[in-house]
């Protein structure tokens, strides 16, 4: 594709998502987009001569404020082994797709946003990509809202399939009917948090994070140990604290935004048809991953039992954290990705894709070494039964090769995003979240047992590395 021609499709993109584009054309001149750059910390010649550091520049507090949020749940698992038992890790592990769901909802709406507002705002139409911001947030508000109504109506013929009884089963419904209200705000806040980083201000967003964890610890401590309420309690811990973050959010955006600034907006079809379009690799992606995580907790609760689903939750916390690391990487790439692309700028979008590619392969690689050495200590934060630390253990030096794959598939599919293709980011998506992997939770695990379940993830990612190169390839040969 020549470059004029893909100029012309980038304004297309630009003007089909707009019903204001009409209006704001005149914006886009060499001059608007250099005070743009210098307003939001981007600069073409910057991004170009220091990638790495222009990369860690927006990554890192994304990656802080991701593993921060991840956090959250490794300090509730923590609390709740210590204070409550097995069963209560098992019974929240039983309910990660409705995390997941949420995750995939909120994604969906918020990246797509992000990636036409980045382009708008690359192009020089400022007003435009205001204008997608405002709508992309009454969009996460109304998205999440209905999920946490749908989902509710779901609790018992979830916990039914699952077989869930006793002591799991009370303490999901216990924890998920107080979660579902810190998921609703989760989401908005993560929504919020994308674009305060597209604003050049992602330092803001890390610190919000921070006092998020902090203050979810504190609480946790206090209504776990010293008031003894219960998983119950440790749920209103994860609201409280959303709640404090989501303050100090409106805050930033009532006083301090300089781009993205909160207000009524004209509502576009257009806008809301794309913006989930162009999201929907995430949709897919985050979906897949709860579809997958019910298929785990199905074959593992009839296969091996409670203790095996305590044993995957317990390695699963690692995967979490590591996932949030290689999603803050992508989050803090993609405005830069889309930046570049919007510019004409399409040899250095690419650049950045394969330096943060290596650089969450370096991640992953001193993640697995790290873990390799820490697992027996680790096992033991969380359960003192030898049998689920053994799982653990063994379960470790296997999954987690995966590590190695995991990140750069994502990364390549957030890169696809970003430039406006959905339909090789959602591939990429469907191979590493549902369709590779769902063969290989079925299949593995019959005739390898709990060795089988530890195959599954980096099977599938290896499968899907292959995938990924094919993509990119023949998507660099236009």
């Amino acid at each position: 594709m020549g470059h004029h021609a893909e100029r012309a499709r980038i304004q297309k993109f630009i003007r089909d998502t707009s019903p204001i584009m009409k209006y704001t054309e005149g914006e886009e001149q060499p001059l608007g987009i250099q005070f743009m750059q210098e307003e939001i910390f981007m600069d073409l010649g910057n991004i170009r001569q220091n990638t790495v550091g222009m990369i860690l520049r927006f990554s890192v507090p994304a990656i802080i404020a991701m593993v921060l949020t991840s956090l959250i749940t490794v300090v509730d698992g923590f609390f709740i082994g210590n204070n409550i038992g097995e069963e209560g890790i098992a019974a929240v592990n039983l309910g990660l797709p409705i995390i997941y769901l949420f995750l995939s909802v909120g994604l969906m709406v918020s990246v797509g946003g992000v990636a036409i507002a980045g382009m708008a705002l690359g192009a020089g139409h400022r007003t435009a990509c205001s204008q997608v911001f405002r709508q992309t947030i009454a969009t996460t508000i109304i998205f999440s809202v209905l999920t946490g109504v749908l989902v509710a109506l779901f609790f018992e013929p979830m916990l039914d399939i699952l077989g869930a009884s006793g002591q799991v089963r009370e303490y999901f419904k216990r924890y998920y009917g107080i979660l579902l209200l810190e998921l609703i705000v989760m989401v908005v806040n993560s929504s919020f948090g994308m674009f305060i980083r597209g604003e050049g201000n992602p330092q803001y967003y890390m610190k919000v994070n921070i006092v998020n964890v902090l203050t979810n610890i504190v609480l946790d401590y206090i209504f776990a140990v010293v008031f003894h309420t219960g998983i119950a309690g440790i749920a209103a811990a994860s609201l409280t604290s959303a709640l404090v973050s989501f303050a100090l959010i409106l805050h930033f955006f009532i006083r301090r935004a300089k781009v993205y600034r909160l207000g009524r907006f004209t509502f576009s079809a257009a806008v809301l048809k794309r913006t989930l379009c162009n999201g929907s690799s995430e949709l897919i992606g985050e979906m897949s991953t709860g579809i997958a995580m019910f298929a785990y907790n199905y074959v593992i609760m009839r296969r091996i039992g409670v203790d095996g689903v305590t044993a995957f939750t317990i390695v699963g916390y690692v995967s979490y954290v590591f996932s949030m690391i290689v999603i803050g990487f992508g989050q803090g790439a993609s405005p830069l990705i889309s930046f570049s692309y919007g510019a004409m700028e399409h040899e250095l979008a690419q650049k950045i894709r394969k330096t943060t590619n290596r650089l969450v392969f370096a991640i992953g690689a001193v993640t697995f070494l790290a873990m390799m050495i820490l697992s027996g200590w680790y096992s033991g934060l969380f359960v003192t039964n030898e049998t689920i630390q053994e799982m653990v253990r063994s379960g470790m030096m296997i999954f987690m090769v995966s590590f190695f794959f995991s990140g750069i598939n994502a990364i390549t599919s957030f890169y696809f995003t970003s430039i406006g293709r959905a339909i090789e980011s959602a591939v990429i998506s469907l191979s590493r979240g549902l369709v590779v992997l769902l063969i290989c939770i079925f299949v593995l695990p019959a005739y390898f047992g709990m060795t089988g379940v530890w195959l599954a993830a980096p099977v599938t990612e290896g499968i899907t590395i292959v995938l990924s190169g094919v993509i990119v390839h023949c998507s660099e040969k236009r």
